[in-house]
């Protein structure tokens, strides 16, 4: 179990935001922190304190007049750290390979391999074919369904967490996906952002279902919140801490993180 660092950039800063409020209409999100400093000074931190396998996500769609700003920020953070950022928000097999070449490590997809409710496996197979299996991290952002409450599945959710697919997080599901991605990434949607407790049942369930790595993120603000994952998750599962980092304006100090999970 490890530390994986986090940058979210939105309306081209960096920003914490409530995952659910995010919203295609005008752009608008609940903010959690806003930083004075830029994405690139975020990337040279982690590379200074040898941090790997970190994301950083773009918040904006590209039909955002905010998108390009965005892309800026990201630019100059993977340029101060080539090769040890993650990227994700809007990747498809058109800028992936140009976000590789940037010095991203690894593009993040949900949206471009999940939509209309369903998974699009042509479009991951051609996408793992063109970038490398090797270079791909898929988002299988999730959430339970409210309007129904005796489904006990988590189902994947795109477009930037606004959508349900008919995909549940499932073994078969995961088996399905790990011939053509190098790892998972998480979202809890329900308590992203909230820093106020983790989804203890997904974390559970994250650790049986796959032997590829998995990073959780979503709702930790504890250190007890972090010792619940390296126990329930056997050791397996890294996690990512954004609002409640005191980088980010909380309270759990990422020296300490930085010491817990490494």
């Amino acid at each position: 179990m490890k530390f994986r660092p986090c940058i979210d950039i939105h309306n081209g800063q960096v920003k914490q935001i409530v995952g659910q409020s995010l919203t295609d209409v005008n752009d608008q999100a609940r903010e959690n922190f806003i930083s004075s400093r830029d994405a690139a000074w975020y990337a040279d931190l982690y590379r200074q304190k040898g941090l790997t396998g970190g994301h950083m996500i773009l918040l904006n769609p590209a039909s955002s007049p905010y998108y390009e700003a965005d892309v800026r920020q990201a630019r100059q953070a993977l340029a101060a750290y080539p090769g040890g950022l993650q990227i994700g928000g809007g990747m498809n097999e058109e800028n992936a390979p140009a976000f590789l070449s940037w010095g991203a490590s690894h593009i993040i997809v949900t949206s471009y391999c999940f939509k209309d409710g369903q998974i699009h496996m042509e479009r991951l197979k051609s996408l793992s074919q063109k970038i490398g299996k090797s270079h791909l991290v898929l988002d299988l952002s999730c959430r339970k369904k409210p309007e129904d409450p005796s489904d006990d599945n988590y189902y994947i959710v795109t477009d930037r967490w606004q959508k349900f697919t008919q995909v549940p997080v499932c073994e078969e599901t995961f088996a399905m996906l790990e011939p053509y991605c190098d790892e998972f990434l998480i979202h809890a949607v329900d308590v992203e952002g909230k820093a106020s407790g983790i989804e203890t049942e997904l974390v559970s369930r994250m650790c049986q279902m796959t032997a590829l790595p998995v990073t959780y993120a979503g709702g930790i603000h504890s250190i007890e919140d972090i010792h619940t994952i390296r126990t329930l998750g056997q050791e397996r599962i890294d996690f990512t801490v954004g609002s409640a980092l005191d980088l980010f304006g909380g309270s759990l100090a990422f020296d300490d993180l930085c010491r817990l999970g490494s």
